[in-house]
């Protein structure tokens, strides 16, 4: 592949450092503590989303720093995976920065999903809404009572009755589900449970407001609820939504899905690449800043060889990263399943790795909320879990190996 950025992805990349450094990081401190405030409770319906986050968000728009992620002239800006790359990773160094750009999780992947996927009708109800940054949505596809590491498991059903479906089943780690501009969940359910393992499984629409949904509770992370986003538990009982909800039919769920995943993993990689570049950077200053027993921190207990591996971990996952970007953009996603596996095992531990290094500088400093790093961490190993466990990636990698051979 050819390593060097294309004029296109160079323009927008150095157009959204500008925007970071002039918008984004002189408040982050600032948004941070006050949406703590705002949000540092369990009662997610009276959550609120920091009045300066819509502010930067017009910002945005205004300078054609919206929608960067959808591959479309017209809706997006036409990048390709390896040209947004670089783009989803200067927005990973500031937790809320996606966000600003409309370029977060999992919206960009439900909008993908509406957009590769979804009928002319879909769209015009739910992704025009999306991509103006109107409302928000959900996903709900792990589900409590279930081993969901392996989703052929998923015990949600999705049946016809007449020109309906009616869903019933419960969902949780169903991400944004306490924003207060949720209104649409993508719900996968089983729809065909004769059928071969890979061809049981739906997704369809489920606006929140329809009869039966109800929100259980916001889920912890780590103990933080990630407000005003959330992670949610909700029940569906004999939830009925019009047949036309359904994304291209019964059945299709999984063909669906790894459309939908394998971008989703390098913007979700991206983002934690930049996570690892922004812990390294407040690393190195503090422990240049800092002195402890005659010598500035950095120069103590070996704190420079860890500096010098984190680098190198960084570069090494970035590299296997836009590796599994282009090979999607060439060869598409089906060709691309060992390298798209492998950053998702790689690129979170690298990120656990060298945030818990920046913390380690940082003493007591680090694990506050005075600082990044201790969402950094949250975001690092609650990844090693999101769109599938490590296991479960080595082990398709392990697979598809095996059967060069066989």
């Amino acid at each position: 592949m050819n390593f060097e950025h294309s004029e296109i992805c160079q323009d927008y990349l150095a157009r959204v450092k500008a925007f970071m450094e002039q918008h984004v990081f002189p408040v982050e401190a600032q948004l941070l503590q006050e949406n703590h405030k705002l949000n540092d409770h369990g009662d997610w319906q009276k959550w609120q989303v920091h009045p300066q986050i819509n502010v930067l968000k017009e910002k945005a728009k205004a300078e054609g720093l919206w929608n960067l992620f959808l591959p479309d002239v017209e809706l997006g800006k036409g990048l390709s995976c390896v040209d947004y790359a670089p783009l989803a990773e200067e927005m990973g160094k500031c937790m809320f920065a996606p966000e600003i750009f409309n370029c977060n999780a999992p919206d960009t992947g439900n909008m993908e999903v509406l957009y590769h996927f979804g009928s002319k009708a879909q769209q015009e109800q739910w992704l025009k809404p999306l991509l103006a940054g109107k409302i928000r949505s959900v996903f709900g596809m792990t589900e409590p009572d279930v081993a969901s590491s392996d989703a052929t498991n998923m015990a949600c059903t999705i049946v016809e009755d007449g020109d309906e479906v009616v869903v019933n089943g419960r969902k949780w780690w169903t991400t944004g589900l306490g924003h207060p501009n949720a209104e649409i969940a993508i719900v996968m359910g089983l729809s065909n449970p004769e059928a071969e393992k890979h061809s049981r499984h739906a997704m369809v629409l489920v606006p929140l407001n329809t009869p039966g949904v109800k929100i259980e509770r916001m889920l912890t992370a780590c103990n933080d609820y990630d407000a005003p986003y959330g992670h949610g538990e909700m029940s569906l009982h004999n939830v009925r939504v019009p047949k036309s909800n359904l994304i291209m039919g019964m059945g299709k769920g999984f063909a669906i899905a790894q459309g939908r995943l394998g971008p989703g993993r390098i913007h979700h990689c991206m983002r934690a690449i930049g996570a690892a570049e922004r812990s390294l950077q407040l690393a190195i200053l503090r422990g240049m800043s800092r002195e402890a027993f005659g010598k500035p921190i950095i120069k103590l207990g070996g704190n420079q060889e860890r500096i010098s591996q984190a680098r190198m971990a960084i570069d090494q996952a970035r590299l296997l990263t836009l590796n599994a970007a282009w090979k999607i953009d060439t060869l598409g996603v089906k060709q691309a399943m060992t390298e798209i596996s492998a950053i998702k095992v790689v690129v979170p531990n690298m990120l656990q790795s060298v945030v818990d290094m920046a913390i380690q500088m940082h003493g007591g400093a680090g694990v506050s909320g005075d600082f990044p790093l201790a969402f950094f961490a949250t975001m690092a190993r609650t990844l090693r879990l999101a769109d599938g466990p490590d296991e479960v990636h080595m082990g398709m990698v392990s697979r598809l190996e095996m059967k060069k051979y066989l």
